[in-house]
């Protein structure tokens, strides 16, 4: 296997915003991805199942480019089920 991209979770939720999606809660997205040894997998989980803690991920009013959101998952090496079930969430939120 390949080694991951050693950029940090702090440009890949940059890249996201830049992309359009909103996120609720930074901080504790945050902290908890600095927490993690290995934050893509804390971003998975916490993507999916972070409401209770009030992490969401939702449209900007601006519009989403899921160009870019492909873009940026695939920069940072998540897999591609990943980056469409993120996608499909955040048409699901609006």
């Amino acid at each position: 296997m390949g080694s991951l991209s050693s950029e940090s979770f702090d440009q890949f939720l940059e890249s996201l915003k830049q992309a359009g999606v909103e996120i609720s809660n930074e901080c504790e997205l945050r902290e908890r991805l600095a927490e993690a040894q290995r934050w893509r997998f804390a971003f998975a989980t916490l993507a999916a199942n972070g409401r209770p803690l009030g992490i969401r991920f939702q449209d900007s009013s601006r519009g989403v480019n899921e160009a870019d959101i492909h873009r940026t998952f695939a920069r940072f090496q998540f897999p591609e089920i990943l980056q469409t079930t993120f996608a499909a969430s955040l048409r699901v939120e609006h």
